[in-house]
């Protein structure tokens, strides 16, 4: 009898950025920082919203992110937060003009998923698997589906 084995692919996926590394979490915490206060201002989310985005982070530290991007090391959540919304931003630019990218998270959704609420709402509420499922709603979107 033969055996059955996965088929060999070309594809090589790129290689996994270890969030639990210092040096890593490091090397990307300003240019994260940057993109993520870059969204709120393109979205036109009030801090109280921004805060909880980064997942509840409070004012003195939240201010001190804000004023000095370069200076805070983040941890893997916020990483990883900021990522998800990187990627919202980036789809809702791909599928819509400027004025409805930026507004979009913002405006009540009938879609089931968002029950009428905004999907900055959810996210909100929902935190990371919030942000994900909103990634791939927009990212299923992207591919036609």
């Amino acid at each position: 009898m033969a055996s059955l084995t996965y088929p060999i692919t070309r594809y090589a996926p790129p290689p996994i950025i270890d969030l639990t590394s210092k040096h890593e979490r490091k090397r990307l915490s300003a240019s994260a920082l940057k993109a993520f206060f870059n969204i709120v201002q393109c979205w036109k989310i009030r801090d109280e919203d921004a805060r909880q985005l980064l997942g509840g982070a409070t004012n003195g530290p939240y201010y001190e992110m804000k004023k000095n991007p370069g200076g805070r090391l983040l941890d893997t959540d916020r990483l990883q937060r900021v990522s998800y919304l990187v990627g919202i931003f980036k789809a809702l630019n791909i599928l819509h003009g400027q004025e409805l990218a930026d507004e979009w998270i913002r405006l009540p959704n009938a879609n089931r998923i968002f029950s009428g609420s905004t999907p900055l709402d959810y996210m909100i509420k929902g935190g990371v698997p919030a942000m994900q499922t909103v990634r791939r709603l927009l990212d299923a979107r992207r591919g036609g589906m």
